[in-house]
């Protein structure tokens, strides 16, 4: 009876330990990213990756935080796209287009423009959020920046 209570103690004490051990491993794994968002246009090029966790890098400068709302509606966004990221949806633009736009997640990539025809709306939604992200959360002060 003592002996099968010491094994079970080691034995708890083993899974115990590898849980340790495993939530340690973890704390350096980095979350996978929702999307890559390039726009460019007649102020330069802006780079915006947003990570499943609402981690948010500006050209590359170090990473900020999505407040919970926008990590919601960068979840969404994420979720709508599915459809033409794996279709590769590519729109033209026309004449007059300012910025043109390249969103890229797991299930592949989309590229339009601000002004392209048959725009779905997702596409619509997400040229507002990243007017929206650059000004508000990356501090550019024009939607070009």
């Amino acid at each position: 009876m003592a002996g099968a209570r010491g094994a079970r103690a080691a034995a708890l004490g083993v899974c115990l330990g590898l849980i340790a051990m495993a939530a340690a491993g973890c704390a350096g794994v980095k979350p996978p990213d929702l999307f890559l968002v390039e726009r460019s246009g007649p102020d330069g090029r802006l780079t915006l990756l947003i990570d499943e966790q609402g981690g948010l890098h500006c050209n590359g400068r170090a990473a900020l935080k999505l407040s919970d709302p926008q990590l919601i509606q960068a979840r969404a966004l994420q979720e709508e796209l599915g459809t033409p990221a794996s279709e590769q949806l590519t729109l033209p633009p026309r004449p007059g287009s300012v910025f043109s736009y390249r969103v890229r997640d797991e299930s592949g990539t989309v590229a339009f423009a601000d002004n392209s025809a048959s725009k779905p709306k997702v596409l619509r939604n997400m040229a507002l959020f990243v007017l929206q992200i650059a000004q508000q959360d990356c501090h550019l002060s024009q939607p070009g920046a």
